[in-house]
């Protein structure tokens, strides 16, 4: 069950977004999420007690310096990795508390994952690599399947794509395939890893404007990034550095300023707002 009211996504398309985030709960929540790594060298934290909340139908940019925390705390809400403490919520599901078997069952439903390197499987064909999340999740009729996979296709416009090999069509479109094959199983949450990240400025801008248009139809978008231009664009920010988040008032100074990410320059800009705590709920 996704939804705190326990109604699910009943729909095979992209559905408009008719409520605005502040009128409905938080639809993803992170609580005091810590996650260390430990290695011959001791103990490294990568979040420090990480407060977040994400609304249904908001676009969130997260945003840093390599090395600042950003994977691991999409990999937190995407269920990848495990916390060392704390609790992630996605609806009514204990995410941190999901074994192997019960993550995979609820990331293929309710998850849409693209990735700055496509991943596409290279021996099946664009359509191939859409259909393959139906076929896992056991989602549609086959005749179903082909003909949501040719609709999102054409959603991001490679359907004369569809039977090219990944090797045979350029990296933007490529990124496209990945987005339609997110979208595969009607996930209400799409999440990219620095998805634009291995795409030129243009190409860049063209898959952002597509992702602003999926959340226009309903979607929950949450990117990383470390392109504070194409940050700008979203409808909120959150800056992590040092594995601590900051506020939407200092992250949208520092964007709007555009200066450094690193957490000097960020926790000056917070001292001149006036902030004394960066671990705040967001």
């Amino acid at each position: 069950m996704l939804y705190r009211n326990g109604s699910q996504n009943q729909t095979n398309g992209v559905q408009p977004n008719s409520l605005q985030p502040e009128n409905n709960p938080a639809l993803i929540r992170l609580r005091g999420v810590q996650k260390s790594y430990y290695t011959a060298a001791g103990e490294f934290p990568a979040l420090k007690g990480i407060d977040l909340n994400i609304h249904a139908g908001e676009f969130v940019s997260i945003v840093g310096k390599s090395g600042s925390g950003k994977t691991t705390l999409i990999n937190m809400i995407a269920g990848i990795d495990r916390p060392t403490a704390g609790e992630v919520w996605v609806g009514d599901t204990p995410v941190h508390k999901l074994s192997e078997g019960q993550m995979a069952v609820w990331r293929g439903r309710n998850l849409g994952i693209v990735f700055q390197f496509f991943q596409l499987l290279p021996t099946l064909t664009v359509l191939e690599n859409v259909l393959l999340p139906m076929d896992f999740c056991h989602r549609y009729t086959p005749r179903e399947r082909v003909e949501r996979t040719m609709h999102l296709l054409e959603l991001v416009e490679i359907a004369d794509q569809a039977h090219k090999l990944p090797s045979q069509i350029s990296g933007g479109q490529q990124q496209r395939a990945a987005i339609a094959r997110a979208l595969a199983n009607d996930p209400p949450v799409i999440v990219g890893d620095e998805p634009t990240g291995n795409l030129d400025s243009k190409t860049a801008g063209a898959v952002f404007e597509l992702f602003e248009r999926l959340v226009d139809q309903g979607k929950t978008f949450i990117v990383v990034t470390h392109d504070a231009s194409l940050a700008r664009r979203v409808q909120r920010s959150v800056i992590i550095t040092d594995g601590e988040v900051f506020n939407g008032q200092v992250a949208k100074a520092v964007l709007a300023e555009s200066v450094d990410l690193d957490s000097e320059t960020v926790h000056s800009v917070q001292y001149s707002l006036g902030g004394s705590h960066v671990r705040m709920k967001v």
